[in-house]
This record gives C-alpha cells, structure tokens and sequence, in this order.
C-alpha cells in the first residue's frame, strides 16, 4: 500500500463526517426547518459550546458509569465464555438461555433495578452490563469451541491436560473473538447507560438529553447525542488499536 493510499485511509472518516455536516447544515437551512424540530448543524455546535460546561459534568458521569458497566460485563463476560466454550454440553445448554435473555429489551429491566437498587448510578451501571455482556460471552465461547479437533487431539497425544489445551491454545486462538466482541460491547454499553439515565437518574448525558427535550431545547439534545457519539467512537478505536497490537498474527497478509 502506498503512502497516498495509506492517508487517504486515514482522511477518509473526517472527510465522510465533514461531508454529512455539510448535509446537515445545508437541508435544515434549504428547508427552513425550525430548530426546535431538528436543529442545524451551527446551532448544534453553539449548543455545545454554550453549555460546554453542564455537558463535561454529565458526560463524566455517563463515561465513568458506562467503563464501570463495562468493565463488569468484561469479567463476567469472559468467565461465562470461557466455562461454556470448555465443554461441548454446557454450549448446547447454555446458548439458547443466553440469546432468550438477550432478546429482552434491556429497558424493562431498569424499573426493576430502581426498585432494588434506586434512583442513580447502580441502575445504570448495571443496564450497561446487562447490555454488553452476551457479546463478549458469545464470543469468547465459540472462540474455545470451534478449536480444531486435530488440533485437541495433536496435543492430547503429546501430554497435554483439556485444561493446557484450552489455557495455552484455546484462549489465544480466541483473542480475536474476544477484541472484536469488546468493540460492539462498548458502544452498546454507551446505550445501556443512557437508557437508564433517561429513566432513572438525576445526573449524566441521558438525563441532560430528556431535560433539554422537556424544554424544547432540541440543539442541546442533539450536542448530548454528538458527545455520546464521540465518547463511544473514541473508546472504538481505542479496543481496535489494541486488538491490532495484541492480535496481528491473526491478521497476517491483510491490507
């Protein structure tokens, strides 16, 4: 790859985010939309400027509850994967319980957690989990039970205990699985905490977002959305510049 290529690479998501600003700002003003409907680009911008300081205190609270939500699901999340990857039945048995549980909408379990926990940062926090731990367990448990046969029996044949098989050849042959999962568990723990906060907090960027959006203050809700992008963008590239550094053998030959 040359090194034109390689910058055009690099300018290619700034030139994409420049490009949909300028969409933005564009239709809004073309079709006189009124900003309380849909704000323009501009009044997005003078929003987070104006309230930069709110905006810092909330989006502090809805990152740190988001990486602790996270952090949770990670643990458990890769517990889970390992237990269930290691043994063919516990796969077969736990995986639809899994994607049954999945396929609750993590919002119905926010006025539960109210109820046990209250009003704050606990419900969120746990709503992040909830929401980001099936990735990495589904992950990090196919990555361990699609390990070759051949390659199970090879080591067998030389001495090596299921455990060894699964410590020093299953985990790092799932690596891969597990970066990738943390890439999507991320972002969707970013959307666990600010659904909870929408419903069940006084602090963080869901709270600001629903009461902008009580006061017609539309521009305000959409610079709570942009930081949320921005928060959960940041925290992306962050886990695929450790997964490229931590798993490059596994990407060997690609451009």
């Amino acid at each position: 790859m040359t090194r034109n290529e390689k910058l055009r690479e690099r300018l290619a998501p700034w030139i994409a985010v420049a490009a949909l600003v300028v969409v933005w700002e564009v239709t809004v003003r073309a079709l006189d939309v009124p900003e309380f409907i849909f704000p323009s680009a501009s009044a997005t911008a003078q929003a987070l400027v104006a309230f930069a300081g709110p905006i810092g205190v909330h989006s502090w609270q809805t990152f740190w509850t988001t990486l602790a939500g996270f952090g949770l699901g990670v643990v458990v999340g890769l517990a889970l994967g390992f237990l269930i990857g290691s043994s063919r039945f516990l796969y077969h048995a736990c995986y639809p319980l899994l994607v049954g549980f999945n396929a609750i909408p993590k919002v119905a379990f926010v006025p539960i957690l109210v109820v046990w926990f209250g009003i704050g940062s606990i419900p969120a926090i746990l709503t992040a989990f909830l929401i980001c731990f099936f990735p990495i367990v589904v992950n990090v448990a196919t990555g361990l039970a699609t390990l070759e046969p051949e390659l199970e029996d090879v080591l067998r044949v030389l001495g090596a205990r299921r455990m060894d098989v699964l410590l020093k050849v299953g985990l790092p042959r799932s690596l891969p699985y597990f970066f990738a999962s943390l890439k999507v568990a991320i972002t969707l723990a970013f959307v666990g905490t600010v659904v909870s906060e929408t419903v069940a907090s006084n602090q963080g960027i869901g709270y600001l977002m629903m009461s902008a959006g009580s006061q017609m203050r539309m521009a305000l809700v959409f610079a709570g959305l942009i930081v949320i992008s921005a928060m959960a963008m940041v925290m992306y590239e962050l886990f695929a510049a450790l997964e490229k550094r931590m798993t490059g053998w596994a990407h060997r030959g690609q451009r």
